[in-house]
């Protein structure tokens, strides 16, 4: 039986390392141009060749968002560039245009097309239409119920790509007008202000928004790998390294015992529980199980709290003095109780007992971000890069002195 794919952005090189190694089995990712996400630092072509030797290292792959509205001078140099990524060694493009589908499909057939969710593709009358020009996956539109999905999947016998988790759009499939309208910055050419988060006043001159909560499809993993969905797609391209490393991990343990027939409540209700901790907004399964309504979206009392559980990147251990050298990021304590994780999937719990600073002088706090400390720990396995610690509970430091 053909396994799920786990399917994740990477905004970057670093990002895109660390969610291969947390478990994706594929990353998207965005060019210098012509993708919808330019705030983000996105891929040189030097990038999406050093990229593309990683994953393909690990036996994983990448795929480009080429999914802007084009325009006229949007073309000027497109063929070029494809090209150029083509020979850095991408494994698929993401696409909206009709032109550019047939383009890549004639010049390269070797390379996959996937149609993007800028396609607003809510049916299988043209998911069937875009097999006969040669697409080789459809990402669907995110406002389609589990029932629909089964559909277009029963009647097309095309790889179906759907979102599991993170922000939604207010519009649909990303279809937005309103940053142009607003801002006079193009959503749809990859210049999203978000102003469906912004705050308005109505007539009463009251506060409302018009954002949708995110999205948490955790629980209904097991219902997508049974309906025949191919692809499991995280958003968030801009997101922390922290964010990804924990989302995709959890997701990856998710689908894992989903094959093996280990996951139960227990462990669901656990998995729920940390991915709710390393977002700060409220979610919802939106679509899938019923109409959207006003329960999925926020409108007045949104409240947002940054998130404080991720404590430090792993340096490195040494493993005759039992001392982990870790940058900082979050304020923690000597009697704190958290956890170290690898990419691997160790991991281990424990009651801070040590601490030090970077001139190994016993502290109490870590308290200055981006500082080194150390921390005691005694462990039997190995701690790879990219290994992180988060807080689980405060402790009283008493207790431990």
């Amino acid at each position: 039986m053909k396994r799920v794919e786990l399917l994740s952005p990477a905004g970057d090189l670093e990002r895109l390392k660390v969610t291969l190694l947390y478990g994706a089995d594929a990353v998207y990712i965005g060019g210098e141009k012509l993708g919808l996400r330019a705030n983000a630092t996105n891929f040189s072509i030097d990038e999406i060749k050093e990229g593309c030797i990683f994953a393909h290292r690990l036996g994983k792959k990448v795929y480009l968002t080429l999914n802007i509205v084009f325009h006229n001078e949007d073309m000027d140099g497109v063929e070029e560039y494809i090209r150029d990524v083509v020979d850095a060694g991408i494994d698929a493009f993401i696409v909206s245009d009709p032109f550019i589908l047939s383009y890549i499909k004639k010049e390269y057939p070797e390379v996959e097309v996937h149609l993007s969710t800028q396609n607003s593709t809510t049916n299988y009358l043209t998911v069937n239409y875009f097999k006969s020009e040669g697409i080789d996956r459809v990402v669907l539109a995110r406002e389609l119920s589990k029932s629909e999905i089964k559909e277009i999947i029963e009647k097309t016998h095309v790889d179906i790509e759907v979102f599991i988790h993170g922000a939604m759009c207010t519009c649909f499939s990303g279809r937005c007008a309103l940053s142009n309208y607003v801002t006079n910055r193009d959503a749809n050419r990859g210049g999203c202000a978000q102003v469906c988060r912004f705050s308005f006043k109505n007539g009463d001159n009251k506060e409302f928004t018009m954002a949708t909560k995110d999205m948490n499809m955790a629980r209904y993993i097991s219902d997508l790998i049974d309906i025949g969905v191919s692809s499991l797609k995280v958003e968030g391209r801009m997101r922390s390294l922290y964010y990804l490393a924990t989302v995709i991990g959890t997701y990856r343990k998710i689908i894992d015992n989903y094959y093996e027939n280990t996951l139960t409540e227990e462990k669901l209700k656990l998995y729920e529980a940390r991915l709710s901790r390393v977002a700060n907004r409220e979610v919802s399964s939106h679509y899938f199980l019923k109409e959207a309504d006003y329960s999925d979206q926020y409108y007045t009392g949104r409240s947002e709290v940054s998130n404080q559980d991720y404590l430090g990147q792993i340096i490195s251990y040494d493993k005759n003095s039992k001392l982990v050298k870790f940058y900082e990021r979050n304020y923690f304590e000597v009697g704190d109780k958290v956890e170290l994780f690898t990419p691997n999937g160790d991991s281990v719990e424990f009651v801070v007992s040590k601490l030090y600073n970077e001139d190994m002088v016993p502290v109490d706090v870590a308290r200055h971000p981006d500082n080194v400390y150390y921390i005691y720990l005694d462990i039997d396995f190995d701690i790879s890069e990219y290994s992180m610690i988060r807080l689980i509970e405060k402790g009283d430091r008493n207790e431990v002195l």
